[in-house]
C-alpha cells in the first residue's frame, strides 16, 4: 500500500518547515520540524513512510510505533494507528482516539465514522496495552496518569508531521482513557481543538466518599507493594455484552482486552484516584467538550440481561456530575440503551452516538481550529 500523505501544502522540497511550526508544546514543535525536514529532503510523497507498517486489524490500517523513555521494567513504546483508505485526501483536521483500562483500539466503525466527516482518524495504544505491551512488562501499570504526557506528546508530534504542522487534532477518548484525556487538556491548554469522551471514568463507582474512605488504605499499600494486585471483581458481565460469542457484535484479541481483566495494583489505583481527586476540585479545560454516557447503570455480580442495555462498569450518574466541572463549555448527552463503550452498543443505540457527535462537532468541535 502507497502513502498518500504528500508534503505540506504551504511548503516546497526546498523549504524548510522550521519557521512555519505554531506556538504548540516546544517538544512536540522540535519533533515535527525535524521529521517534517528529514521527510521533505528524503521521502518520495508516494511512499508509505519510514516507521509505518501494516496494522492487525488489516488494510486500511497502518500502525507506527513510537519510542519512549524506557522504565524500570525496560524498553517502551506506544502504537499510534491509522485509518487511510484508498479515497483517504489530506485534511486539517484530525481525531486521536485513546481506550480504555484493559483494552486496545479495535472500534473501526469509529475509524470509519471519523473519515466519512472528512477528519483523519488515528487511535493511540498506550505504553503497555495492546500492540504496545512487551514480554515481561505488567499490563496498563503506570503510577500517574502523568506519565501519558509523553505518549500523547509522540503522537500528536507523529499526526502533524503526517499532514502538516497546523492540523487541528481533537481528543476522543474512553473510560480511563476519557480521564487521561482530560487531565492532559486540562495542563496543555489550546493544544487540541475539543474532546469527545464516551463514558469517562471521571469518578470512583459509588461516589466521592468511597474514594475519600479508600484513598488512605490504597496510598499505604501502593507505598510499600505498588505492584501488589488486588481482589478482581470483574465477573465478565460486561465482555459478555459485547462478544459475539455470548451475544454481542464484536471480535477481539483476548489478550489485549482479556476477561478478567488485567490485575488492578495498587500503584495504578492510587494514580487513578488521584485524577479523580483533580477532577472534583474542577479542571479549567478551554476547549469544548462532549461527554457521553448510558441513560442507565446496573452494575451486579449476576449476569441480567439488563445490563445489554446498561453501563455495567461505571455508575453513570457519578461520571455525569462530575463532567460539568471540567470546563466553561461542556455538553452532556443521555444515551439510551448503551452499555459502557458506546460505540459497541446495539447499532441504533450507536447510531444515536455517532449522531450525537456529529452534530456537535459541527456546531462547537471545531470552533477553535
Amino acid at each position: 500500500m502507497t502513502d498518500r500523505v504528500p508534503l505540506p501544502r504551504f511548503l516546497s522540497r526546498a523549504e524548510t518547515p522550521e519557521g512555519v511550526v505554531p506556538a504548540l508544546d516546544a517538544h512536540i514543535s522540535d519533533v515535527v520540524a525535524h521529521e517534517l525536514a528529514r521527510r521533505t529532503r528524503a521521502a518520495s510523497p508516494r511512499t508509505r513512510g519510514a516507521g509505518w507498517e501494516q496494522d492487525v486489524l488489516g488494510e486500511p490500517y497502518e500502525v507506527r510505533t513510537l519510542e519512549l523513555t524506557p522504565d524500570d521494567e525496560g524498553p517502551v513504546v506506544a502504537s499510534l494507528v491509522r485509518y487511510r483508505p484508498p479515497d483517504a485526501v489530506r485534511s486539517a483536521r484530525a481525531v486521536l482516539y485513546v481506550h480504555g483500562w484493559s483494552d486496545y483500539f479495535f472500534q473501526t466503525e469509529t475509524a470509519e465514522f471519523w473519515h466519512r466527516q472528512g477528519v483523519a482518524f488515528y487511535a493511540l495504544d498506550l505504553r503497555k496495552y495492546g500492540r504496545s505491551l512487551r514480554p515481561g512488562q505488567t499490563p496498563g501499570y503506570v503510577t500517574t496518569l502523568r506519565t501519558y504526557d509523553e505518549d500523547l506528546a509522540a503522537a500528536l508530534a507523529e499526526i502533524r508531521v503526517d499532514l502538516g504542522p497546523h492540523t487541528a487534532v481533537m481528543l476522543h477518548g474512553h473510560s480511563t482513557g476519557g480521564l487521561t484525556a482530560v487531565l492532559w487538556a486540562d495542563r496543555h491548554p489550546g493544544q487540541t481543538s475539543g474532546l469527545v469522551l464516551n463514558s469517562p471514568w471521571l469518578e470512583l463507582q459509588g461516589s466521592s466518599v468511597v474514594r475519600t474512605v479508600s484513598t488512605p488504605a490504597i496510598t499505604q499499600l501502593a507505598r510499600f507493594q505498588a505492584k501488589a494486585p488486588l481482589p478482581n471483581i470483574d465477573t465478565g458481565n460486561y465482555a459478555r455484552t459485547i462478544r459475539r460469542s455470548d451475544g454481542g457484535e464484536w471480535e477481539f484479541d483476548e489478550r489485549w482486552r482479556p476477561t478478567p481483566t488485567f490485575p488492578v495494583r495498587a500503584g495504578w489505583l492510587r494514580a487513578i484516584i488521584a485524577g479523580h481527586a483533580e477532577v472534583a476540585r474542577g479542571l479549567r479545560i478551554t476547549q469544548p467538550v462532549l461527554m457521553m454516557a448510558s441513560s442507565k447503570t446496573v452494575i451486579s455480580p449476576r449476569w441480567s440481561e439488563d445490563m445489554r442495555s446498561a453501563d455495567s462498569v461505571l455508575d453513570v450518574e457519578a461520571i455525569v456530575r462530575r463532567a460539568v466541572q471540567l470546563g466553561p463549555t461542556v455538553t452532556v448527552a443521555r444515551i439510551a440503551g448503551a452499555v459502557h463503550d458506546l460505540a459497541l452498543s446495539a447499532l441504533p443505540v450507536r447510531s444515536m452516538y455517532y449522531a450525537q457527535i456529529q452534530r456537535w462537532a459541527s456546531a462547537y468541535g471545531w470552533s477553535d481550529s
